[in-house]
């Protein structure tokens, strides 16, 4: 039995996809879906791990606007009746889900393969493959239609 879904979103193609699939499970299995946004900080890979660019913007008010456009952009399309919940994270991306799905009892985490290549997934990896082989639930990871591997 899924009772909860974590869908992370990160407002790419992918991301839509993977809602659309979240959304979909959930009214199915009537879960309580999750939408999950984590912000990561911005730093200079050439610059050591302490070196963090932090945003001008006061973190809160950062996290209020990811916050309703999160709203718009998926939660507006949740019908009536279905619980869900907006959560917006500061940190490093894939161990913030990774924790999250632990603490809350997720029972699947969907999100989109956003398909990296080259030298930005050798600094960074992939967000998706680092949670499907970490999380201590199961994942699915969801490709926009049309799009190539």
């Amino acid at each position: 039995m899924i009772q909860k879904i974590a869908c992370c979103v990160d407002f790419s193609k992918n991301a839509k996809a993977a809602f659309d699939q979240a959304l979909e499970l959930a009214e199915k299995f009537q879960s309580k879906l999750f939408i999950v946004h984590v912000l990561a900080p911005v730093f200079n890979p050439v610059l050591p791990d302490s070196e963090y660019v932090f945003p001008e913007q006061p973190k809160e008010s950062l996290i209020i606007k990811v916050e309703e456009r999160i709203q718009q952009e998926y939660a507006s399309s949740v019908r009536e009746g279905l619980e869900h919940e907006i959560v917006v994270m500061d940190g490093h991306v894939s161990s913030e889900i990774i924790r999250f799905v632990g603490d809350e009892d997720v029972d699947l985490v969907i999100l989109g393969s956003y398909g990296a290549s080259g030298m930005g997934r050798v600094l960074f990896g992939s967000v998706a493959n680092r949670v499907s082989h970490n999380a201590p639930c199961s994942v699915m990871i969801v490709r926009a239609k049309g799009q190539v591997p």
